[in-house]
């Protein structure tokens, strides 16, 4: 049954399409479907003919103009295409499309993303054909300062979960949890969300996985950068697409979407400056996302961990346990409708798309609650949130809250110098973190240890080091702490 109608001001945004696809298919025709099931679940399949915009997240394709083929098919050809790098904040591509129907630029907006990396392991391509012969109308980029140069130096960028791995190792060491302790409370949470997942007819990975299982290396989760293995990483392999149709409350009412279709912000709140990893005091905090929390919560008037749906980003247990902190989420809780990233599946640069459509459709179901939406962008940077619900904002002051919190967020992150140039002679300094790598025959011996570290100045910087006994000992008894000689990008004890 549809809400009771009430008067909407014109342009306000709302979701009133939420569409999702996992099909063996090529990125173009995955995109296409799941909007076209968007415009269904909105009930009012004319609003594609009418689309004024087609915004896409960058994907692991190399694509020019996926929003383009998109338009043509959905019977939008004039629709204006824009394509958002990897490394914008997934929130902030929502927001965006928000903020245009706000302001009167856009009366539909569609949002699409997909990705097909499964479906090309067996046809041998990227993506698929690109019917697009030139780039998007717009391309929004991300900083330029994403990642520091002595991060890419020392190869701590590729791949990315060195660098979440470093935040968790740091995250332990600032606890003074043990290591065997800390190993135990990654797993149980993972567990948790495997058990959701197994309850999710739309997971890529439903298989029960206990937490011994996941916590153990061996053929099937073999070790990635300790302490995680291959099932604590999301998975990118899936064929997935989501859509998510935003439009005005005239165009919707216009176009016969029924009430209990809409979804409405009411919070949604992202920062567009990233602060690099090693730049960060703290490497285990995030408090980017900790001023987003506290502004929610002004706003809302309560708690974000009293809110009855939520779905933190969780490509890595770090993500997840890091946000629990920034946000006063309960630590024993299991934030994920979806079952998360693991197991859900992990569609590289939309998976906050997808969490808003299992979200909204709990929303409807129940049009009193509220639900949490996180992002994550880069290695913890970049953080978005918003909190949804089926029912509109109060009218006492109330109304959505839509913001780029760029400037709090860089003031409340203590950060510290990062070296242009590593050392160019054996110079002492204190691992702040680390990680290992591993190799060998079986890919399960500890091989290389990489660690971020402070030099006797203040500066910090990142180093490598391929002696397989460091290695083996950062495993056992870990490093932080410990204090090391670094020259270059390569340390040594």
């Amino acid at each position: 049954m549809s809400a009771p109608l009430r008067s909407f001001e014109p342009r306000l945004p709302v979701v009133v399409g939420l569409g999702a696809v996992g099909e063996s298919a090529p990125v173009p025709e995955l995109m296409t479907r799941a909007v076209e099931r968007a415009a269904a679940d909105a009930g009012a399949p004319g609003l594609l003919g009418s689309v004024d915009r087609v915004a896409v997240p960058q994907g692991s394709w190399s694509l020019k103009d996926p929003g383009r083929t998109v338009a043509r098919r959905i019977g939008s050809p004039e629709a204006r295409t824009m394509l958002y790098q990897v490394g914008v904040s997934q929130q902030e591509l929502v927001n965006h499309a928000l903020a245009a129907v706000a302001a009167g630029e856009c009366e539909t907006v569609v949002v699409v993303a997909g990705e097909a990396r499964a479906w090309a392991r067996t046809a041998g391509s990227d993506a698929g054909q690109d019917e697009a012969k030139g780039g998007p109308d717009e391309v929004v980029t991300r900083p330029p300062d994403f990642v520091a140069p002595v991060e890419v130096a020392a190869g701590l960028v590729w791949p990315v979960v060195q660098q979440y791995a470093l935040i968790e190792n740091a995250l332990g060491a600032a606890e003074h949890v043990a290591p065997e302790h800390q190993r135990g409370d990654i797993a149980a949470l993972w567990s948790r969300f495997n058990e959701v997942a197994r309850g999710n007819p739309d997971a890529a990975f439903p298989a029960p996985l206990s937490a011994e299982q996941i916590a153990r290396p061996g053929p099937r989760n073999r070790p990635l950068a300790f302490p995680y293995n291959l099932w604590h990483s999301s998975q990118w392999t899936v064929d997935q697409a989501t859509a998510l149709i935003v439009c005005s409350a005239r165009r919707a009412e216009e176009a016969g979407v029924p009430t209990d279709r809409w979804l409405f912000p009411h919070v949604a709140l992202h920062c567009s400056g990233a602060v690099t990893l090693t730049a960060r005091r703290r490497l285990h905090a995030w408090p980017a996302m900790e001023v987003l929390g506290r502004t929610a919560e002004r706003h809302l008037g309560r708690p974000l961990r009293d809110i009855e749906l939520a779905e933190v980003y969780s490509c890595f247990p770090s993500a997840v346990r890091v946000q629990q902190r920034a946000l006063d989420l309960d630590l024993e809780g299991t934030p994920t409708l979806t079952g998360g990233m693991a197991f859900a599946g992990g569609p590289f640069n939309h998976y906050a798309l997808q969490s808003l459509v299992s979200v909204g459709r709990r929303l409807r179901a129940h049009p009193s609650e509220l639900g949490l939406v996180t992002t994550v962008s880069g290695m913890l940077s970049k953080p978005g949130l918003a909190v949804w619900s089926a029912t509109p904002p109060q009218t006492d002051g109330r109304s959505a809250l839509l913001a780029d919190l760029v400037v709090h967020a860089e003031a409340a992150t203590d950060t510290v110098p990062v070296v242009e140039r590593p050392p160019e002679t054996a110079t002492p300094a204190t691992v702040a973190s680390f990680t290992v790598t591993y190799g060998g025959e079986e890919g399960a011996d500890p091989v290389r240890s990489a660690i971020v570290a402070d030099l006797p100045d203040g500066a910090r910087t990142a180093a490598t080091c391929e002696d397989a006994a460091t290695a083996r000992l950062a495993v056992a008894e870990g490093l932080v702490g410990r204090a090391v000689d670094v020259k270059d990008t390569t340390f040594s004890l």
